[in-house]
This record gives structure tokens, C-alpha cells and sequence, in this order.
């Protein structure tokens, strides 16, 4: 965890996050706190994240995506010397930690 981000403020902001329940909760709060050109760059990392995690080239990343190929190589540098908290959310969103895609925890043999 970078220890320049952490900081009450950042972890108040976390909390809120975590409390929310629903898409459309996501998409009031988050409508509420960023400007419409933030959080769009925002899903652009997310999905150049995973066409990168699917080995897709940085050319149809950038085609289908619109990113520039600075914001393709900070997103892949993140991948692969980062927290990990791509990889963390790719692999609850496909369910393979026990979690199914409404966040409900389920039963794994």
C-alpha cells in the first residue's frame, strides 16, 4: 500500500465506497463525486486493464478504447508491479473466490 495515500480522508472515502450496494447507488455517488471526464478515464483503466490481462495488444487496446498508449503502459505497469487490486477485483467479478456477481459470498467444494 503506497503510505502517501493513506490517510483518513482517503480511508473515509474507502468506507463510503464499501457502503454502497447497488449499481445505481454506484452510479449516484460516484456521478455525485467526479466530473463526467473523471470518471470516464476512470473505466478506461479499467478496461484497457482487462484487454491487457487478456492479451490484447496495446494497438486494439488503443482503438477500441480511445486510450493513449501512456495510459495503456501506466495501466500494465500497474498489472504487473502494482498491489495487485486489478487481478483482486478481476477474480471476484469471474467468481472464482467464492463470491457470486451480486457479492454474495457461495458455498465452494
Amino acid at each position: 500500500m503506497n503510505k502517501k495515500i493513506k490517510t483518513e480522508a482517503v480511508d473515509c472515502l474507502f468506507e463510503a465506497v464499501l457502503s454502497l450496494k447497488t449499481r445505481e447507488e454506484c452510479y449516484s455517488f460516484f456521478e455525485d463525486l467526479c466530473t463526467v471526464n473523471e470518471l470516464l478515464s476512470l473505466s478506461q483503466r479499467f478496461e484497457v486493464a482487462a484487454m491487457l490481462r487478456d492479451h490484447k495488444t496495446y494497438l486494439d487496446i488503443a482503438e477500441k478504447t480511445g486510450a493513449s498508449t501512456a495510459t495503456i503502459s501506466r495501466v500494465n505497469r500497474s498489472l504487473n508491479y502494482g498491489n495487485d487490486g486489478y487481478e483482486l477485483v478481476f477474480e471476484r467479478m469471474s467468481g472464482k473466490d467464492g463470491m457470486n456477481e451480486k457479492n454474495e459470498t457461495v458455498e465452494t467444494e
